[in-house]
């Protein structure tokens, strides 16, 4: 298996966001690559025009910033070189915030969590993972939810 170097996490403080960084830290130590943990805010696009005006959206940003940096400082704590990125384009899709972010970090490879949703919960929700597999300019490794197995 090739040691990847420059690995993308996409992290959102779930628990498969979770194990995702956990697996992306432990292929950037086996193999001393470096990561650069971001955060799309790609659910802002549901928010009403009043909402985004008040205090919802500082809250949102301000949250953000925390899962970030809590995933910047696991990486530091693991050893790994990590740096912190807020993808904040609003009505920007989480598929395409993390393949833009590849190519103009230059990644080679990014890891993502996954819910595992089926049926009429995927078709509501959506799969972020799945968007970022489709669309993602390098390979892609997704951790599965345990649950979902």
């Amino acid at each position: 298996m090739p040691a990847f170097q420059r690995i993308l996490v996409p992290v959102d403080g779930s628990e498969p966001s979770d194990r995702a960084l956990a697996t992306a830290l432990q292929l950037a130590r086996e193999g001393g690559g470096q990561l650069r943990v971001v955060h799309c805010f790609d659910d802002l696009v549901y928010l009403t025009g009043f909402e985004a005006s008040g205090d919802v959206l500082v809250q949102a940003r301000a949250q953000a910033a925390q899962v970030l940096e809590q995933a910047r400082a696991r990486a530091i704590a693991a050893g790994v070189a990590c740096d912190a990125k807020l993808l904040d384009v609003p009505g920007r899709r989480l598929g395409d915030d993390v393949a833009r972010e590849a190519l103009a970090w230059d990644a080679d490879l990014v890891v993502v969590g996954s819910h595992g949703r089926r049926g009429l919960d995927r078709l509501l929700l959506g799969s972020g993972a799945e968007q970022v597999v489709r669309l993602a300019p390098v390979p892609v490794l997704v951790v599965r939810d345990k649950r979902s197995a």
